[in-house]
């Protein structure tokens, strides 16, 4: 425990450091397949390594451009927005007022408090949205420079981690590094097969129920979907907000909820276990454990990193000897072992 302790302290206290690596294996194993592709049609190796972080580059910034041009759109449609926003305001003044016998004069000076102590609190979250800023794009400056060094030394490394250990487990080396290589793939490509299901699920959706900006939303709201609990929540406060006032039919805020935390609710007790977890072996215990442990050492880079570390740990543990318990706990195999079996078989001719 003392170990467990001191490596998550040590995690938390270099987590700048540590992040933008993590996030760049990912990207390295992700885009090796393409990488050995191009070798092999006699691309040079530095060459092959820039095309395939160029596509990546291209298919974020292509993403990036989508949720800009669709937030551009929001911009132009603010004074319609704010008109129909301060309807809303009205109707609930109004009844607030007939139903709790409160003066609008008493609501507004209780909207003006609210307001002041915002403007009070705004400049620390002001402080602290630069700091996140500033940290995601440090990330994004540093993960390609990591992932087209990492491709370009895998062969350097992969000989590091042999001649560390002694001649006799280079069998074990070479299936570990095997194994964490599929097992990081395997993660990648089902989460991105998760985010197209949701999205396309969260966009048929909103088009049957005639939701402006229903593919943005539907995109916006699996992307934060990775997130639990909170990623869900933001994306349909956010839809809700803009169906208000976009929408004179009032029915339509309940069917979004509906829809969103129905698909919600598919994708957590269906899509992520088969998906994406059983690509990595582990049960739904761990992974949530995890996700939790993740999240309040490294806040949203936890959340991505930690089921592909608790997977990367379990390889490790099912390779040595006094580990394998460990490795048995974080897996998904929850039928009987020939020792459970053995066991229960001995207690029943002891009897």
């Amino acid at each position: 425990f003392l170990v467990i302790f001191f490596v998550c302290f040590f995690i938390n206290i270099a987590q700048s450091i540590l992040i933008p690596f993590a996030f760049a294996i990912l990207l390295t194993v992700l885009l090796l397949p393409l990488v050995k592709f191009l070798e092999s049609k006699k691309i040079n190796k530095v060459l092959s390594i820039s095309i395939a972080i160029l596509l990546a580059i291209g298919f974020v910034a292509g993403l990036i451009y989508f949720l800009s041009s669709q937030i551009a759109i929001f911009i132009g449609d603010i004074p319609s927005i704010k008109q129909h926003l301060n309807e809303h305001v009205i109707t609930l003044q109004n009844w607030v007022r007939n139903k709790f016998n409160i003066s609008f004069t008493k609501q507004d000076q209780y909207l003006n408090q609210q307001a002041e102590k915002l403007q009070e609190t705004g400049t620390g979250y002001l402080k602290t949205t630069f700091f996140s800023i500033t940290d995601t794009v440090l990330v994004l400056f540093l993960m390609p420079i990591y992932t087209f060094l990492l491709l370009y030394y895998r062969l350097h490394i992969k000989n590091f981690l042999f001649d560390v250990f002694k001649k006799d487990q280079n069998e074990k080396v070479q299936s570990v590094i095997s194994k964490s290589r599929t097992m990081i793939y395997s993660y990648m490509v089902g989460l991105l097969i998760e985010m197209a299901i949701i999205a396309s699920a969260n966009t048929i959706g909103l088009i049957i129920l005639g939701i402006k900006y229903a593919i943005f939303f539907g995109v916006l709201a699996a992307i934060l979907n990775v997130i639990p609990y909170i990623g869900m929540f933001t994306a349909t406060l956010f839809t809700v907000l803009v169906t208000l006032t976009t929408s004179d039919n009032t029915s339509d805020i309940i069917w979004i909820i509906i829809i969103f935390y129905g698909i919600h609710i598919i994708d957590t007790n269906f899509l992520v276990p088969k998906i994406v977890a059983s690509r990595l072996r582990i049960n739904a215990l761990i992974s949530i454990l995890g996700i939790v442990i993740g999240g309040a050492l490294t806040g949203i880079s936890g959340l991505f990193l930690s089921v592909p570390a608790i997977a990367f740990i379990k390889i490790i543990c099912d390779h040595i000897d006094s580990l394998k318990p460990w490795g048995t706990l974080m897996g998904d195999d929850t039928t009987y072992s020939e020792k459970t079996r053995l066991y229960k078989k001995i207690q029943r001719l002891s009897k």
